[in-house]
């Protein structure tokens, strides 16, 4: 049987992996222990690893039941055909979630998206992001004069923004 991925409420991870599996639906959900810090205390907390996404291994015909779940809003799909996870990427998943340790989440960049640098001589500039025989760039566009320049930066320097961020 092929593994996909339900899209959930915010924070209801927990909620509909527990549902899943009391209804015999065997499903994944991916932990990390992150500390998180309040007011008054820290705290060591498990969260998921990609925020709203639980995966389960059903047969396409029995979808309709985990879909029923409480918390649960869709099957991610693409073009209408539900996108079926290989097994060989879930197993990576939970070979990876087995040490913990090294592991940290990354946001997933791409061509084009509006970035910001956070780090070195350069931090603090937006622009879109650029990839150029390897080499990962930030273009800065110039729109009065329709122009534009680019500056290699590390991807790890740099995160994803919006552009309603812009001052």
């Amino acid at each position: 049987m092929p593994w996909y991925a339900l899209y959930t409420r915010p924070r209801h991870e927990k909620k509909v992996h527990e549902a899943l599996q009391e209804k015999g639906i065997q499903s994944f959900l991916p932990l990390i222990k992150t500390l998180r810090q309040w007011k008054d205390r820290r705290k060591w907390v498990e969260v998921p690893l990609f925020n709203s996404y639980v995966f389960v291994n059903i047969a396409y015909q029995d979808r309709f039941n985990a879909l029923q779940t409480k918390g649960v809003v869709r099957l991610v799909s693409f073009g209408g055909v539900p996108a079926e996870i290989p097994d060989w990427q879930i197993q990576q998943l939970q070979r990876i979630i087995e040490h913990p340790e090294t592991l940290q989440p990354e946001t997933y960049l791409k061509e084009g998206d509006y970035v910001e640098v956070t780090e070195g001589p350069f931090r603090g500039i937006k622009g879109y992001l650029r990839e150029i025989r390897g080499e990962t760039r930030v273009a800065i566009l110039i729109d009065g004069i329709y122009q534009s320049a680019s500056f290699v930066v590390e991807k790890s320097m740099v995160k994803k923004i919006s552009e309603k961020e812009e001052v």
